[in-house]
């Protein structure tokens, strides 16, 4: 766990807020921490050479899970690279089927890996929505973080999703775009970044996109490693707690959102995943419940690493939320 000056939930208190489950109306599931790239900002520490996966067994039991959901809007799939998974393209077919929005978290540069080639295609012809990371513009700036030839290959993927009729006028297929910081500070505001993705990008590659979101890095797992490695935790963490807002922390993606990592444990978010802390404070998985509805009214656990989300304009899985 992660300490600074005033822990999170005592800052929940001082500014009376509530920051409980009201419903649920996303499900978020990790397929697992393979993938074929291993970023510097990575809270999930995904990789090549990592072996976790979520197995036909689990599966199949989410699937069974969400076919019987009543409240479920949004299917939001993230891992690694979750398209690796064995059973990625099941779960879009079936929440396809029950017209659920369907989230893919791609990070672009699988398309080119053995097995997918038809992979954009096949997001095309569901309408997934796809989300891509792409920390800048700039070809330095990317491979810098995400490794060489990243922002070639991505730059493609991009071309490539257009050229399906993602971000085009009047369609289904939506194209948004992640910005990440490349070390220990805010990301600037999401609007003015937008614009200037939206200009350098269309004018330097006639690419188009919808939105773009700024998220702010997580202080845990790789991205804290680096923190310690340079001597920066505790400033990055009082960054953090003095642009601690009021108003993020009451839009935080948690109080409608339930997350299922690639055992099948449950959790209140995917960073709570990674740092193994369980939905409610208390251990449960999807063979646990009869419906993802049962876990309404569970507490939501909060830690210190929560700052990340309610810093400055807030920060979620959608970018800025304040």
């Amino acid at each position: 766990m992660i300490h600074c000056s005033t822990p999170f939930y005592k800052k929940i208190k001082e500014n009376s807020l509530d920051i409980s489950r009201q419903g649920i109306s996303t499900l978020q599931i990790n397929l697992g921490k393979r993938c074929n790239q291993a970023c510097l900002h990575c809270h999930v520490e995904a990789g090549p050479n990592k072996t976790e996966d979520m197995t036909e067994k689990t599966a199949k039991r989410i699937i069974e899970l969400l076919n019987s959901s009543s409240s479920i809007q949004t299917l939001d799939i993230t891992g690694g690279a979750p398209e690796i998974n064995a059973w990625f393209r099941d779960f879009v077919v079936a929440a396809h089927k029950k017209n659920i929005e369907v989230i893919d978290r791609c990070n672009l540069t699988i398309f080119y890996e053995d097995g997918h080639d038809d992979l954009p295609e096949f997001l095309a012809d569901h309408n997934v929505h796809v989300i891509a990371s792409l920390p800048c513009y700039s070809k330095e700036n990317v491979d810098s973080q995400r490794g060489g030839g990243v922002f070639e290959k991505s730059i493609q993927g991009l071309k490539k999703l257009n050229s399906l009729g993602y971000a085009k006028p009047d369609s289904k297929r939506i194209l948004d775009l992640v910005y990440n910081p490349l070390g220990a500070s805010l990301p600037p505001a999401q609007e003015k970044l937008q614009d200037d993705y939206r200009r350098e990008l269309k004018e330097l590659f006639d690419i188009e996109f919808n939105q773009l979101f700024a998220i702010t890095n997580m202080p845990i797992k790789r991205f804290l490693h680096y923190l310690d490695r340079e001597n920066k935790t505790a400033d990055y963490m009082q960054l953090l707690l003095d642009n601690f807002n009021p108003v993020a922390a009451e839009n935080v993606m948690c109080k409608s959102l339930v997350s299922v990592g690639w055992t099948g444990e449950l959790f209140d978010c995917d960073f709570n995943q990674m740092l193994d802390i369980p939905l409610g404070a208390k251990k449960q998985n999807i063979w646990d419940i009869e419906s993802f509805e049962d876990l309404a009214d569970e507490q939501i656990a909060l830690g210190n690493h929560c700052y990340g989300c309610t810093a400055g304009s807030g920060s979620s899985c959608t970018g800025t939320i304040a």
